[in-house]
């Protein structure tokens, strides 16, 4: 097991905790990172773009001209696709790009995703983030301490409703519990704050 510090908001080392092996020490797998996060990435795609055939743009089914002897080419709609305001041939139409892979594959992608966040240096245990009141600009200067002002991921508990509501005003700060961890936002952020409390929970549900 990976031994690693636990900080206050202060910077200070107030103690250290024990990190899971199987969930923060396993071989960084790529290729099985890569196919979680284009599966998250394609079911989020909206695939509304459309177009429309000929038989459904607007126009007359009636012949324009007779088919012989007008020295033109022979024509049977105006709604032809070779025609301007004609339908269209093999354009887009509503789908969906969304796919799934194996939920143990998935889980082998996040524990790739969070090994290579502990072995980067990337990963931060807070042993608690306390405000006076629910304000952004206490928070925002708390993870100013740590050098965090950009790309933060913060994991909390279900019982920070203040905290929610301070974080919801940074832009460049992604506050989740540990059941809405995703590969995608793992590796999106570049700084992976968890609280001491939320750590087991996350070895828990990703061992």
């Amino acid at each position: 097991m990976a031994t690693v510090d636990v900080v206050d908001t202060a910077k200070n080392t107030v103690g250290s905790i024990d990190l899971s092996d199987s969930v923060f020490g396993v071989p960084i797998k790529g290729p099985l990172v890569h196919t979680a996060v284009v599966m998250q990435r394609a079911s989020i795609r909206q695939g509304t773009a459309s177009t429309k055939g000929r038989g459904e743009v607007h126009g007359s089914g009636k012949k324009p001209w007779k088919q012989k002897h007008t020295g033109r080419a022979r024509a049977g709609s105006i709604r032809s696709p070779i025609w301007r305001h004609g339908g269209t041939v093999f354009g887009p139409r509503p789908r969906g790009y969304d796919f799934s892979i194996p939920k143990k594959m998935y889980r082998g992608a996040m524990q790739s995703a969070l090994s290579s966040k502990q072995s980067d240096g990337e990963l931060t245990i807070l042993s608690e983030l306390p405000l006076s009141e629910p304000k952004t600009k206490q928070v925002a200067a708390a993870l100013a301490k740590f050098g965090l002002s950009r790309s933060v991921l913060l994991v909390v508990g279900d019982g920070n409703v203040g905290l929610y509501r301070a974080v919801r005003n940074l832009k460049y700060v992604k506050i989740v519990r540990p059941s809405e961890l995703t590969v995608y936002d793992v590796l999106r952020y570049e700084s992976l704050v968890i609280l001491k409390d939320q750590v087991e929970k996350v070895q828990e549900l990703w061992a």
